[in-house]
C-alpha cells in the first residue's frame, strides 16, 4: 500500500526514509531506484529527492551499475561503537555541517525528565554559541528552544514545568503572562520556526523547529548576533529544510 503524505512536511520524510533504508538494507548486492519505488509505494518523483538527501548524508551509495546500497552512516550505526557513540557522532557531523550552511551556532535540545537540556551544539569563532546567562531550564518561556518545545506538550505538561519554573523577565520583551505565552504557542503553526528577538538574552536572536522522533520531544535551533538579525529569517528557513537528516538520526 502506497504511503500518504502528512501534513507536517518535511517530517514525513523520516518515514519514508526508513522505509528506504529497510529496503535498501534488504538487497546487500544493490537495488534500484525502481524496485525501490516498487517495494516502498513512494512515486518516484518523491523518491529521486529523498535518495538524493540520503546520498548527502552518507547513509546510502549509489554504485557503478546505479543501484543503491547502504552507506557509511548506516554501517556507523551497527557498528562495534554503542548506538548512543554512533548517534553523537553522526549527529554532530550533520550539526558541523550546518552551522557551516546557515552561518549560526546551532543546537540539539531535548524536553527529558520535564527539563529542557541541550544535548549537542556546533559552534565556532564566527559563529558563537549564545551566552546561557539563565539556566535554559528556567528560560523555556522566553528562548526559541524552550517554546518550541513546550508548543509539542499539552496544557498540562506546559502548566506543570512553568509550575517549576517560574515565569521570569529576562529582558524588556519577555513575555510574562502565562495566558499571553500559552495563546502565542497554540497559534505557532507547526511548519514555521519560533524565533526568540532578544526575549532571553538582550544582543541575540534565535529561531528553532520541532524534531519529532516517535514520542520524544526535541528541537533543533540557531542563534545570531543581533548585527546578523537580518539573517534570522533565511537562517531559520534553511535549517527547516535541513531538519529531516536530523530527525532521521534520532530516529534510527
Amino acid at each position: 500500500m502506497a504511503l500518504k503524505p502528512e501534513p507536517t512536511a518535511p517530517f514525513h520524510s523520516v518515514q519514508y526514509a526508513l522505509r528506504v533504508l529497510e529496503t535498501v538494507s534488504r538487497h546487500g548486492g544493490g537495488v534500484t531506484d525502481v524496485q525501490i519505488a516498487r517495494e516502498t509505494g513512494l512515486p518516484v518523483a518523491h523518491l529521486t529527492s529523498l535518495l538524493l538527501m540520503l546520498r548527502r548524508e552518507g547513509y546510502v551509495e549509489q554504485v557503478a551499475d546505479g543501484a543503491y546500497v547502504i552507506g557509511d552512516s548506516l554501517v556507523l550505526l551497527g557498528s562495534g561503537l554503542t548506538r548512543r557513540e554512533a548517534l553523537e557522532a553522526k549527529l554532530q557531523e550533520t550539526l558541523t555541517e550546518l552551522r557551516d550552511s546557515v552561518g549560526a551556532a546551532v543546537y540539539i535540545s531535548r524536553y527529558i525528565d520535564g527539563e529542557v537540556k541541550i544535548t549537542q551544539f556546533a559552534d565556532g569563532p564566527r559563529t558563537p554559541k549564545v551566552n546561557e546567562w539563565v539556566d535554559f531550564r528556567s528560560a523555556a518561556h522566553a528562548s526559541a528552544v524552550g517554546k518550541c518545545l513546550l508548543t509539542q506538550l499539552d496544557q498540562n505538561g506546559r502548566r506543570d514545568h512553568l509550575s517549576r519554573h517560574k515565569i521570569a523577565l529576562l529582558t524588556s520583551r519577555t513575555i510574562t503572562s502565562e495566558r499571553i505565552l500559552f495563546s502565542k504557542l497554540d497559534s505557532q503553526p507547526a511548519t514555521v520556526p519560533v524565533l526568540d528577538l532578544q526575549e532571553y538574552a538582550v544582543g541575540t536572536v534565535c529561531a528553532a523547529v520541532p524534531l519529532t522522533a516517535g514520542s520524544a520531544v526535541g528541537c533543533l535551533a540557531l542563534s545570531l548576533p543581533i548585527e546578523h538579525a537580518h539573517r534570522l529569517r533565511a537562517a531559520a528557513d534553511t535549517l527547516n529544510r535541513r531538519a529531516a537528516p536530523v530527525v532521521l538520526s534520532l530516529a534510527l
